[in-house]
């Protein structure tokens, strides 16, 4: 990771925000004045900033295409500015510029260099209600009403088309661009990945084809159950505190596994595998969910029957993860558990993990790798999840059957 303080080409934010269709090859172009807006903040940003002549302050997405360019401005920007509007929270190409963002936050975070605050900032194109939001803009809470009333009701968009509010769209693009500049000096995050792969970008909103839970379960040690010889740096008094990337990571492996798939539109439910885990609960899956397992809870006979409980009743929606840590001296190329010694307990639900990636289960390397892997792994969760969901059909409304009357009788 690189500071994106060091890199010249960092704009201070991204403008995310949904491609309107013109009408008809004639008509003026509908998103001229997304344009403005744009054009404001960064003549804003340079009044506010010492930026030099040519810098960038800003880049602004088309909504529509998925470039190096993009990518590298999503990489290095300082702030996601996502422009909402109904049309916004139904793009997949939004979603995943969202997303992409999210994980610069979660991985600053893992490391220990969480910012103060978010790096998110919506702007209002067209006020939209909360229950049209994805859950991971419902739990962005921001105050509108701080950049004004009028902008709050109308947005950007109402406030450009009512010409008596020309003077509240002034006011709320300055104190946007001001919110801007505050949180780009506060949080500095971190440079991320640039990513070619449009596909393989998970889409933080814009798809309906996932349920609304996912569920994480984590099978670890603590520290006063470790085996003779095992250090105890990846441990605490609690299974949830089980940390298999220290000191690269900062985090429960838990909480980090958590924060990256609610950044795919997830409520997540994160426990500790036990005999009461939703997981081992009979009938259909409730939702798909993934399994990190410690490796070295294998030297104890109770997590080893838990195990295997779980390889007989879990559906096939549960895909077992296992981190082996290369810097980790207790790995099993150093003479800890091996792939071989899990293999033995749980054949079946590792033999269905392979199908989502071999990875997960021979063993993820590096914090990295896992990042990389759990796109894939949820992915194919969630593909299980459906092809065994119990589907419940609608009642029919039953009618008694047609009876013949004599028309003489009517009259």
């Amino acid at each position: 990771m690189h500071d994106t303080r060091s890199n010249p080409s960092s704009p201070y934010f991204f403008l995310s925000y949904a491609h309107t269709p013109n009408r008809d090859a004639r008509g003026a172009d509908p998103n001229a004045w997304v344009r403005k807006l744009y054009e404001g903040l960064c003549d804003h940003i340079m009044q506010l900033t010492d930026l030099p002549w040519g810098a960038r302050a800003g880049f602004m997405s088309q909504g529509m295409g998925w470039t190096d360019e993009l990518s590298a401005n999503l990489a290095r920007c300082k702030v996601f500015v996502p422009l909402y509007s109904p049309r916004y929270f139904v793009s997949e190409q939004c979603g995943r510029e969202w997303w992409a963002f999210s994980q610069r936050q979660v991985n600053q975070r893992a490391r220990g260099g969480a910012p103060r605050e978010n790096a998110i900032i919506p702007a209002l194109w067209i006020p939209v209600e909360p229950a049209q939001m994805p859950q991971v803009a419902r739990d962005l809470q921001f105050n509108h009403a701080t950049f004004g009333q009028d902008y709050a009701d109308e947005g950007f968009y109402g406030l450009t088309k009512l010409r008596y509010l020309q003077d509240e769209y002034e006011r709320a693009v300055y104190r946007l661009a001001k919110q801007i500049v505050r949180v780009a000096r506060e949080t500095d995050l971190d440079e991320g990945q640039i990513s070619k792969d449009y596909e393989s970008q998970p889409a933080a909103f814009g798809s309906k084809e996932h349920p609304p839970e996912f569920d994480i379960s984590v099978l670890a040690c603590t520290r006063s159950e470790l085996p003779p010889g095992r250090r105890p740096d990846y441990y605490g008094d609690r299974p949830h505190d089980w940390n298999p990337y220290h000191p690269e990571s900062a985090l429960p492996l838990g909480d980090y596994a958590a924060d990256l798939v609610r950044t795919m539109d997830y409520r997540v439910n994160l426990e500790v595998l036990d005999d009461s885990a939703r997981m081992l609960e009979p009938g259909p899956p409730r939702a798909p969910g993934i399994l990190f397992v410690d490796p070295w809870v294998l030297r104890n006979p109770r997590h080893r029957e838990l195990l295997a409980k779980m390889d007989q009743v879990a559906p096939s929606a549960v895909t077992v993860v296992v981190p082996w840590n290369r810097q980790d001296p207790g790995s099993h190329t150093d003479g800890g558990p091996g792939p071989a010694e899990l293999e033995a307990v749980m054949p079946r639900l590792l033999r269905l993990g392979r199908s989502a990636s071999r990875t997960s289960v021979s063993g993820v390397g590096t914090l990295e790798a896992l990042q990389e892997i759990l796109p894939l792994v949820v992915r194919h969760a969630t593909t299980e999840y459906w092809a065994n969901a119990r589907t419940y059909p609608p009642e029919a409304t039953s009618f008694p059957p047609p009876r013949l009357v004599d028309p003489d009788s009517l009259r």
